[in-house]
């Protein structure tokens, strides 16, 4: 059996079915793991705890956590973060065959750059209701209205997403 993406391109849909739907599962709770590990170094240095990890042939290609409060900057946000760095590191603005694991459903900003750089795939943890704009609230990163597709696969390792979050703002809200 192999896992099927909802969404995308016929090229990424290719690229998922050439692993066995195990092998897919086992890299993707790998790499979520990954991302878990930098939302919580985020949440250290007292951003939200959002992490993400791009991939490319296997191999994590950049790392990143959210970072506006510490950076002064309102983009940036985790999935940014690791775009930017992927399209250094390769040369190219356009990341063709990438995944991005991320722990939070993106949001507007961060789905639209995911669609812009012609990410591939995108592997989230825990949806956003608040603000998320792949499943939540819209469907931006695989609507039909545009010119690239991302595939989607969310809910990996979803209950350890939720609960860094909810204790991190469970934290946030108690009284000093």
């Amino acid at each position: 059996m192999e896992r099927q993406p909802s969404a995308g391109s016929p090229g990424g849909r290719q690229a998922c079915r050439r692993l066995p739907y195990h092998k897919l599962v086992d890299a993707d709770e790998e790499f979520m793991r990954e991302a878990l590990r930098l939302a919580c170094m985020g949440a250290s240095a007292g951003e939200v705890p959002v992490g993400a990890v791009a991939v490319g042939r296997g191999e994590i290609l950049a790392r990143a956590y959210n970072a506006p409060i510490s950076r002064n900057d309102p983009t940036a946000h985790a999935e940014i973060l690791a775009l930017r760095q992927t399209a250094e590191r390769i040369g190219n603005y356009r990341l063709e065959g990438v995944t991005l694991y991320c722990t939070l459903e993106p949001c507007a900003m961060c789905a639209g750059a995911l669609v812009a750089a012609r990410i591939e795939r995108l592997v989230f943890g825990s949806r956003d209701l608040r603000f998320g704009a792949v499943r939540s609230k819209f469907q931006l990163a695989d609507s039909e209205l545009l010119n690239h597709r991302v595939a989607i696969v969310e809910g990996v390792l979803a209950p350890e997403c939720v609960e860094l979050l909810r204790e991190f703002f469970e934290t946030k809200r108690r009284p000093c």
